[in-house]
């Protein structure tokens, strides 16, 4: 059985009706200079249906649309790509989901998305003067309101949906009112992904982190680190089990010995290429460059291409060109290096390919470790993991019961005893 995967499509390419000012992907324009009609033809959408399911041996078959913004093609393009499925699904389950903006979501969007169970996630940064400086419109205007008019359009029908919020300069430290903001509005599933784009002229360069210049908008890898510990602090005394935030649920997927089902953190990638509108496909969404073209899918079969030998060493990289200060870090069994897209910071011995956001995750996963090995071991014991709600206010009280026997192991699973660990204090 071959490995699956999840090919991002992008049937509109980078054409999208806002301008934000961080977004990475709208400069691929200049990859088709001579473009005129950036919808996918019919074609190209039927010939990556049709191989897209017959090479899956897995399922449900996951379609995932993307852009640019792929709801500029409107509900007519998506009908035909759901009777597509439908023709060539011979038996298997198939998914969609389906990245927005949100602005040009109404009624008609609202009812398809909902009676074809398609998964919508909405990209939205926090309340307005956390969203609207960068994520605008074509004319700077600010976009918020017609955003949450979309995601009210999605709740009313009943559309399944989560949030996709852009970590970045202006709202890094603001993660309590991001989070409530989201809570406010419906969400309650939440991606929290950090914005580390670099300079034109910086992008082949490594050094000390303070050395690589980063864009005006990117993350700083100490504010990402108080943003997820912040955040984490809240959802895990009130939230666990009713919010489900994905960088915590790959955690605990780590903490449990399971692999990584974000790519991120798995500790090989290349199982996520990107479908450009006219068949093209590149090695992942984050690299859509001629350098990583692995072909056409209209000359080559989609398969073929995935499972070339150039994208799996493309994947396999990842592992192998890891520094020897991550390949000795005690967290490399959750972070595995982080995205190679972010390596290109220094290790403290000099060597090349340490992440940006080392730094941020290393602080992150250390704060997370206590809770994360309860969850683990509720888990093992057949419990609910939400019983580490009740866990953490005991911790915030000092385990009360146990200062009698101070010679008792630590509740928080340290290995210590609790008079050298939680005790302490």
């Amino acid at each position: 059985m071959k490995d699956s995967y999840s090919v991002i499509a992008k049937p509109v390419g980078p054409i999208c009706n806002l301008a934000c000012r961080y977004c990475f992907y709208l400069r691929k324009k200049s990859l088709y200079p001579e473009e005129k009609s950036w919808a996918m033809p019919q074609a190209v959408l039927e010939n990556f249906i049709r191989r897209n399911i017959q090479a899956q041996d897995a399922e449900p078959v996951l379609f995932i649309w993307q852009g640019g913004e792929p709801t500029l093609l409107g509900v007519r393009f998506f009908r035909e790509a759901v009777a597509l499925q439908k023709k060539w699904a011979n038996g298997k389950r198939i998914e969609n989901a389906l990245q927005t903006n949100g602005i040009l979501l109404n009624d008609e969007w609202g009812g398809f998305l909902a009676e074809n169970h398609f998964l919508v996630g909405v990209s939205v940064d926090g309340p307005a003067p956390l969203h609207d400086p960068y994520r605008t419109g074509p004319g700077g205007e600010a976009t918020l309101d017609r955003v949450m008019q979309g995601l009210r359009c999605l709740q009313k029908h009943k559309a399944e949906f989560n949030t996709l919020t852009v970590v970045n300069r202006i709202n890094e430290d603001q993660p309590l009112a991001v989070y409530r903001f989201l809570k406010e509005a419906g969400s309650r599933f939440m991606q929290f992904i950090p914005l580390v784009e670099r300079e034109a002229d910086q992008e082949s360069r490594h050094g000390p982190v303070e050395a690589v210049q980063v864009t005006a908008e990117s993350v700083r890898p100490a504010a990402l680190s108080r943003f997820l510990c912040v955040l984490f602090d809240e959802w895990v005394r009130k939230d666990v089990g009713r919010i489900f935030v994905q960088t915590f649920d790959v955690a605990l997927e780590a903490w449990c010995g399971m692999p990584s089902s974000l790519c991120t953190f798995s500790e090989t990638c290349g199982r996520a290429p990107a479908l450009e509108h006219n068949g093209d496909l590149y090695a992942c969404d984050h690299y859509v460059s001629p350098e990583y073209r692995l072909g056409n899918i209209g000359e080559t079969p989609l398969d073929e291409l995935v499972f070339s030998e150039r994208q799996v060493r493309f994947g396999q990289d990842k592992k192998d060109r890891l520094p020897s200060f991550c390949r000795k870090c005690k967290f490399l069994f959750a972070c595995n290096g982080d995205c190679p897209k972010h390596r290109f910071a220094s290790a403290p011995d000099g060597e090349a390919g340490l992440s940006y956001l080392c730094e941020a995750y290393r602080a992150f996963f250390t704060h997370v470790d206590p809770y994360m090995r309860f969850m683990a071991r509720e888990l093992q014991a057949g419990r609910p993991p939400a019983n580490v709600m009740d866990w953490a206010g005991k911790k915030d009280a000092g385990f009360p019961d146990l200062k009698t026997d101070r010679n008792a192991p630590c509740p928080c699973g340290s290995g210590k005893k609790y008079k050298h660990c939680c005790g302490s204090v």
